[in-house]
This record gives structure tokens, C-alpha cells and sequence, in this order.
């Protein structure tokens, strides 16, 4: 069975034309670990929810972005030159509307602060920047450091049964972070520092889980991250299988 996983779209400017795109990792990890084809979704805001009847699953990336603070009642920005509002008027309702349909939803980076914020959480801006945290960016240099291993969490629930572990060492590239959960939404990886690193949502009608890292990155040589690819490609399958069974 072929499942078609959506994976919403950044909007760029690249020598000052306007550009729709994603890391090319993201459709990798899909097709290798979740064994679904990958379609990208423009940025072009809530006529993009008509895709949702199209699709068995959607992938939300991380980016260089951030999430504008108007979406969870924050008046000023402390990075007011890392947005895209086309982003967000796309991906908040996506969210939203997947969510409730019981389409299955991984959300990744700028993705867990994007599901967080679409079903009512808050954010914290420069989450280096709170007493007693730490800092969560990238490190500079190649990507191979950027995204190499940066410190344990601990997992419960969803991502612990999926992982088949209870700490797992993770990669961290984000200033972005939960401060408040979402309705519907529970913790299951925490950082040692007390970052929320995963959430998932138990009662909703189908699969939902946000990771803070980036399991995408050389996924193929890590089974935790493997494992996060399977169990959301058989959460599309099994979605799929429903909406044949009721046809």
C-alpha cells in the first residue's frame, strides 16, 4: 500500500524571488523509513486544507523560523526577522483541521511549536534565554556538527513505547520551545534542563507526536529514529486501511 504523507512548505526569498521550499532530508526519512511518498505543500494558506482529503498523513518540518508570537497572544517579537506568516497562516490551521480528522500528524522543530501553538499552547522565544536552560542551537560549523549529539532526554508514553527506551540522546538545533502545552496535549520527553522535547496526544483520534529534535537527520543510522519513521508510516497506513473500510 502507497501512503502520501503532505509536508508543508517554507516561504524564502533567494536572490529576491519568491521561493517555496523544504530540506530534502524530511522526503528522505519518508520514503526510507515510513515507506510513504512525499508531496510538498505550498505555503499558500487555508485553501491548502482541501489537500487534507488527498493525503494519509502529514509531516510537519523544522526551519529557520519562528513561529509569530501573535499566535499565542504575545505582543512583541524578539526575533522579528526570522517569520513567515505565509507559513503559519498554512500550517496552523493544517494542524488543526488533521488533527480533528484523525489524520496522522509528526511534527518536528519548528513543528512541535507549530502543533503546540495550533491547539492553544504557548512558546517560549529564546528559550537560552530563561534562568537555568540552556542553549539549544545548533552548534556552528558543518551540518554534521549542527546536527550531531547534543544531550539526553528523558521519554515517556508515546515516544517511550516507540523508541523502546526510557533516554535516548538526541540532536538539538532550535531557540524555539514550549512554555505552556496545548489542549489535548501531553509531555512525553523532557531535557535535562526541564525542556519540554516531545509532546503527543493520546485522546485525539489518531496519531499525533511532536519532537523538538530532529530524527530525520541520518535517521537510517539510529533505531530510535527509524523506529519514530515506522510507527508514524504504519499510523498512515492504518488511516488509509479506515477510510477504505467506511467507502
Amino acid at each position: 500500500m502507497t501512503i502520501v504523507v503532505g509536508i508543508p512548505a517554507c516561504a524564502r526569498h533567494i536572490n529576491e524571488r519568491p521561493r517555496h521550499l523544504t530540506p530534502a532530508r524530511y522526503a528522505d526519512a519518508l520514503i526510507g523509513g515510513s515507506g510513504a511518498l512525499p508531496v510538498m505543500i505550498p505555503p499558500m494558506g487555508e485553501p491548502q486544507l482541501a489537500l487534507l482529503d488527498r493525503i494519509d498523513g502529514l509531516l510537519v518540518p523544522g526551519s529557520p523560523s519562528n513561529v509569530h508570537p501573535s499566535h499565542y497572544g504575545d505582543d512583541e517579537s524578539l526575533t522579528p526577522d526570522r517569520h513567515d506568516l505565509a507559513r503559519d497562516a498554512t500550517t496552523l490551521p493544517l494542524i488543526r483541521a488533521a488533527v480533528a480528522r484523525g489524520l496522522p500528524v509528526l511534527a518536528i522543530c519548528r513543528g512541535i511549536q507549530e502543533l503546540n501553538v495550533a491547539l492553544g499552547g504557548t512558546l517560549h522565544q529564546n528559550i537560552h534565554d530563561r534562568p537555568g536552560r540552556r542553549d539549544h542551537r545548533g552548534e556552528k560549523g558543518p551540518l554534521d556538527v549542527a546536527y550531531g549529539p547534543k544531550h539526553i532526554v528523558t521519554v515517556t508514553g508515546a515516544v517511550s513505547r516507540i523508541v523502546g527506551a526510557d533516554r535516548i540522546l538526541v540532536n538539538s538545533v532550535h531557540s524555539q520551545a514550549i512554555d505552556r502545552p496545548g489542549d489535548g496535549l501531553v509531555v512525553d520527553a523532557i531535557a535535562e534542563d526541564g525542556t519540554i522535547e516531545a509532546v503527543s496526544a493520546p485522546n485525539a483520534p489518531g496519531f499525533v507526536l511532536g519532537l523538538q529534535w530532529h530524527p530525520e537527520w541520518r535517521y537510517a543510522e539510529h533505531p530510535d529514529r527509524i523506529a519514530i519513521f515506522h510507527a508514524f508510516g504504519e499510523a498512515c497506513r492504518v488511516f488509509r486501511r479506515s477510510l477504505k473500510q467506511a467507502a
